[in-house]
């Protein structure tokens, strides 16, 4: 299961009342572009858009999937390079596998994650911070490095860059 639908629920909601929430897209536009170009590619998907401020940051037309988001939560086809950002803390612990092998089958050669260590500023309105995976770099390594090769690893001090490619 990739998520719940209470935890959906909860998520459109959030989307809907905070204008803030699922807009950290465009912060990683310039990496995600110079890796795109090194990978000769344009067929990126956005997985966990949110708001979409990736695809405005771009000027690349990507493919978008957000399960919170109506109109953007039909199950997306198969991209080169699958971007996720600020998504993967998000998702329900007992979800985290059955994600991160989603995102392993739509990946045709790589990934860009970005990845929170701490907690959100936001909460759920049913009182959980918003990231419910508040997890160090060498709990998620494994896990990534377990469906990609890694070839670019950026630790920012409360979050983590993974760039990775299929193996």
């Amino acid at each position: 299961m990739l998520i719940s639908d209470e935890y959906r629920e909860l998520n459109k909601e959030l989307h809907e009342t905070n204008e803030a929430y699922g807009t950290s897209g465009h912060n990683h536009a310039e990496a995600v572009v110079g890796l795109a170009n090194a990978m000769q590619t344009v067929d990126i998907l956005d997985y966990g858009c949110g708001k979409g401020t990736l695809n405005s940051a771009i000027g690349i037309r990507l493919k978008e999937y957000d399960p919170a988001v109506p109109g953007k939560d039909d199950p997306p086809e198969p991209a080169d390079l699958v971007v996720c950002t600020d998504v993967l803390e998000h998702i329900e612990p007992d979800c985290l596998d059955d994600v991160l092998d989603d995102i392993e089958s739509l990946a045709r050669r790589g990934v860009f994650l970005c990845v929170a260590t701490r907690e959100a500023k936001k909460v759920l309105a049913d009182g959980r911070n918003a990231h419910l995976i508040v997890e160090g770099k060498d709990w998620w390594l494994p896990k990534l490095m377990d469906r990609w090769d890694i070839i670019n690893f950026s630790d920012a001090g409360g979050e983590f860059i993974f760039v990775g490619m299929d193996k």
